[in-house]
């Protein structure tokens, strides 16, 4: 009796402590991913609109699109003109750091700056979330807002646009954007592909033409247009969030990384989930591109 007795106290130990093994492992993953230092808010257009004066604006449509018109004084930065294949064929990588900043910087951008993204959910592709990410990435410390609702809240308003090109921060009066990089919004195929079991890992692409030819294995989809609703596009809240995740069968308790072709579709997904109060996730911005040549050269 007393050996039965041992042996069930030995294996309900064995279980409480693979249980504290889990959780402490989750409390890790959950630090290291959530330690950056930017500061992202939604913005409403009907509250926010005049609080517009006091910060820099970036659009992230393509640049045709911001030529035709854009909010008064923003400056493109759109994720074509941002990224670019890099030498081992691996297409949309973002650019590097020490390239990236010089360009925010001659914006009169520093990292201390505050911001106001915005874009329309649909010729962007999603890169409004993505440069959201592409600042938290670089290590920006200021607050960033996201226009929600993008251009189509703001002319459906009525509040003006233009076609003039601002001018940009002369070199002798330009502030130096220093970067600190920061890993903990991005994960590396190499990674994802060694502690798969980690993550919960969400595909962003279409449906037919995409994740059913091919995706990362293990994969859950859920397109990214389901990350925003209506024709402004306007940003799913956290309730809307959590049950969408629910519904499509993603578990809440492990890091989630959003992937689509190249980061830019998953960044907006990355930013939506990142305005919520829900544990931090990760944008894989190498995405099926890096998974594809890291799985054809490993």
């Amino acid at each position: 009796m007393t050996t039965q007795h041992n042996s069930a106290t030995d294996r309900h130990n064995g279980v409480n402590i693979r249980s504290l093994i889990l959780l402490v492992l989750m409390m890790v993953l959950m630090t290291d991913h959530s330690s950056w230092a930017l500061q992202l808010q939604r913005l409403d257009i009907q509250n926010g609109s005049a609080k517009i004066e006091d910060m820099i604006l970036l659009d992230a449509r393509p640049q045709a699109q911001w030529q035709q018109n854009h909010l008064p004084g923003a400056f493109s930065l759109s994720w074509e003109d941002y990224t670019r294949t890099a030498s081992d064929g691996v297409k949309y990588r973002t650019l590097p750091a020490q390239e990236f900043a010089p360009k925010l910087a001659a914006m009169g951008i520093n990292p201390q700056s505050t911001l106001l993204i915005y874009g329309d959910a649909d010729t962007s592709w999603g890169g409004e979330g993505w440069l959201a990410w592409a600042l938290a990435w670089l290590g920006h410390q200021g607050t960033v807002y996201l226009l929600d609702g993008g251009i189509q809240a703001w002319q459906q308003a009525g509040l003006p646009v233009n076609n003039h090109t601002p001018p940009l921060v002369s070199e002798n009066d330009c502030v130096d954007y220093q970067t600190e990089q920061t890993s903990a919004v991005n994960i590396s195929a190499q990674e994802l592909a060694g502690n798969a079991e980690k993550y919960t890992i969400v595909d962003t692409r279409n449906y037919w033409t995409e994740w059913l030819p091919n995706h990362i294995p293990g994969a859950i989809h859920i397109d990214w247009k389901s990350f925003h609703h209506g024709d402004q596009h306007r940003l799913i809240g956290g309730q809307q969030l959590k049950a969408l995740l629910q519904e499509n069968g993603v578990p809440l308790d492990k890091p989630i990384v959003y992937y689509c072709t190249g980061g830019i579709r998953s960044g907006f997904t990355w930013m939506v989930h990142s305005l919520t109060d829900l544990p931090p996730a990760l944008n894989f911005e190498g995405g099926t591109a890096e998974w594809n040549h890291y799985q054809a050269n490993k």
